[in-house]
């Protein structure tokens, strides 16, 4: 029996769910209150990109080390310590006066967000049944697209008016008492470990370059930068997107929530799409549309038109975030699981860091509506590796990592035709 179906255990995915919704909602009320208060001191397009970026900076470099912890230690304590930089970063961001010291503070929760996302993500993959994964992680996401559709709501009614300055830092105090509600949530999460996926404490690390060359692993990073690069973009930009044509803070903030709703809608009926496609065809035809649609952002389409494409745009980009958790925790080592996110992570982390400072370039060069269009391209680049990888053969020889992965084969545990 699993642990997610034993007596007095169930509601550990609910509680985290919560906690994380609350998390990533302070994230999402925040970054946008970001982009409005380095308006407010001057900064261009660039800078803009820049600031996004320095977000994932310090994760870049933390994410690996954090997961080795974590594959040989509990998971459960990084929860409250992501909680304490998140609300940290937000705070210190509405005080910043500064876009160095703004870019500073928002370095810090995104290392807040992280520390948050690689123990929640280790806890739901050491404590769901492989049969489990696809659905648990689909669910974990739900608290992900629920903070993100009520995150920018609440920034866009707070920032507006000729005082953007002051209401972009009360957005930014706001998101920090946000954060700290997710404590309310942060108890009894992890349970008692059994050994299963987890290395004992001192034992053998299996090297990163061995995980990185395990196949499924390299696709499922790509992917999950790809799609995780476009949301983030899209919460920074459509801010600078709404100025230039004219569109509120409050608009831009439904728009945002309007994708997040999608998403949430795409996670709820996750079951029966994969049932219908299985897990790569799944991830493919929806990279393909959601580059298409992102492209078209560019475009001067009216505001009923963007919300539309925003829609279209959150339904599809839902799929890759829980899909590309199940594909690199089912490809990697049992005792390298959490490593293994980690990576998936730090891709995420880099397409964070590098998405940003590209669309920063671009948009200086050649409008703001740029960034968008080489966002499709890199969502259709995603939507080929999903498709090479579908027509790949089954058959894999794992050298010395204990187990095959189970990726794109057919049944339950390949994720073809899985019944989560």
């Amino acid at each position: 029996m699993s642990l997610t179906t034993e007596p007095g255990r169930r509601s550990w995915l609910l509680r985290l769910v919560i906690a994380f919704s609350f998390a990533q909602g302070a994230v999402s009320m925040a970054r946008p209150a970001v982009s409005y208060r380095a308006l407010s001191l001057g900064a261009d397009e660039r800078a803009i990109g820049v600031i996004a970026g320095v977000y994932a900076l310090l994760p870049l470099f933390a994410a690996v080390p954090l997961g080795r912890r974590t594959d040989h230690g509990r998971c459960a304590p990084l929860l409250p310590v992501g909680v304490v930089l998140i609300a940290g970063g937000c705070a210190l961001s509405g005080t910043a006066h500064s876009l160095g010291a703004l870019a500073a503070w928002s370095g810090v929760m995104g290392l807040g967000h992280l520390s948050f996302v690689i123990g929640a993500q280790s806890i739901v993959a050491r404590q769901s049944a492989p049969a489990e994964q696809d659905r648990n992680f689909g669910h974990f996401t739900i608290g992900a697209s629920l903070g993100q559709l009520i995150g920018p709501i609440a920034a866009g009614a707070l920032i507006g008016g000729p005082r953007l300055a002051s209401t972009s830092a009360f957005a930014l105090v706001v998101a920090a008492v946000v954060a700290a509600v997710s404590f309310t949530s942060l108890w009894r999460i992890e349970h008692a470990r059994t050994g299963t996926g987890a290395a004992a404490p001192g034992g053998p690390r299996v090297p990163v370059g061995r995980i990185l060359r395990t196949r499924g692993v390299p696709g499922g990073i790509f992917i999950s930068l790809a799609v995780l690069s476009a949301t983030d973009i899209l919460t920074a930009y459509l801010a600078v997107v709404g100025e230039h044509r004219g569109i509120a803070p409050s608009v831009v903030g439904l728009l945002l929530s309007l994708r997040a709703a999608a998403t949430i809608a795409c996670r709820l009926v996750m079951t029966p799409m994969l049932r219908w496609l299985g897990r790569a065809a799944l991830l493919a035809t929806t990279c393909l549309v959601a580059g298409v649609v992102c492209a078209g952002i560019a475009l001067p389409v009216p505001v009923w038109g963007l919300g539309l494409m925003l829609a279209v745009l959150g339904f599809c980009l839902g799929v890759g975030q829980p899909l590309s958790m199940t594909t690199v925790v089912q490809a990697a080592p049992d005792d390298a699981r959490s490593t293994a996110l980690a990576l998936r992570l730090t891709g995420n982390r880099l397409g964070q860091v590098a998405a940003p400072a590209a669309a920063g370039l671009v948009a200086g060069v050649a409008g703001v509506a740029a960034p968008f269009l080489m966002l499709g391209a890199l969502l259709v680049g995603a939507a080929g590796v999903g498709v090479r990888r579908n027509s790949a053969p089954p058959a894999f020889e794992e050298r010395g990592l204990g187990r095959s992965p189970r990726y794109f084969g057919k049944g339950r545990a390949g994720g073809e035709r899985t019944k989560p």
